[in-house]
């Protein structure tokens, strides 16, 4: 895919073109976002391609969180929150009043910074989706839950110990789980928010190949502080500093030969 530099803003932004593209799963355009009289995100605009990974690297307080939790709307949670621009999914406004949801949330599942298994079985955990959307069948549910561990790459590790607590099991694998029931609402998206940062390097490692199988049938959002981890497993990288997109690109292309200073300067550790 070509990647354009838009001359409007040539020295902040490596654009992508997508007037060709059809295959924009998210599309954000001049999002502004306020908490109270804090300016949070400025003026962002970003096209995300489905069946692929995109990183957002920056600054801690850079909005690449506040970000990620404006794709599936959990950013209204907090009070006083204010947003203008747009914000598509598969075409549609997802900040429009009309746009419900709870719909928005059964095609976008988001994985947390730490594991966040609920206090139930490790079946019970995986099934709550599928059960809060009206499947009651137990043999219906039991292959949700097999199909859902196999496509975390647990099933072996767990298949033995599915009427226990989730929270007996480590760090690493609780953190599958978690992916796990994420893929039992069989999601288009994914969201990450720094999925490995409270994980040990082997366990780290596991979740960063299965992201690497996970986005030939998902598209996957990540947020990351860790660089080399964005060079390793996504397609493209957006660089956020101070609420603003300064780059995206190819990820092999940002990290080789950034358009702009101050990516260069984060990427190479002058700051960050």
């Amino acid at each position: 895919m070509q990647l354009h530099v838009d001359n409007r803003n040539a020295n902040q932004l490596s654009s992508v073109d997508t007037s060709l593209d059809h295959n924009i799963v998210y599309d954000t355009e001049d999002l502004n976002l306020w908490y109270g009289n804090t300016h949070a995100l400025k003026s962002i605009t970003l096209p995300i391609y489905e069946k692929q990974v995109t990183a957002i690297i920056g600054p801690s307080g850079c909005g690449k969180s506040t970000y990620l939790k404006t794709l599936n709307r959990m950013v209204e949670l907090v009070p006083g929150v204010r947003t203008s621009g747009v914000i598509k999914y598969r075409g549609q406004s997802i900040l429009d009043r009309s746009f419900k949801v709870e719909e928005l949330r059964t095609k976008v599942g988001m994985v947390f910074q730490k594991p966040n298994p609920f206090p139930k079985s490790i079946y019970d955990n995986i099934a709550y989706g599928p059960r809060i959307h009206g499947i009651k069948n137990k043999k219906i549910l039991d292959e949700i839950v097999e199909k859902s561990l196999r496509g975390a790459y647990i099933w072996d590790e767990v298949k033995d110990r599915l009427k226990e607590n989730a929270y007996g099991l480590s760090g690493g694998q609780q953190q599958r789980i978690c992916i796990a029931r994420c893929l039992a609402i069989e999601p288009d998206v994914i969201l990450m928010d720094e999925p490995t940062s409270a994980l040990d390097p082997k366990s780290t490692l596991k979740v960063e190949e299965l992201i690497e199988k996970l986005k030939q049938d998902y598209s996957i959002i990540i947020v990351t502080h860790n660089m080399q981890q964005a060079a390793r497993i996504s397609d493209k990288t957006a660089f956020f500093l101070n609420g603003e997109v300064i780059e995206y690109a190819d990820t092999n292309f940002l990290f080789s030969t950034p358009k702009d200073r101050r990516t260069e300067d984060y990427i190479t550790g002058r700051f960050g």
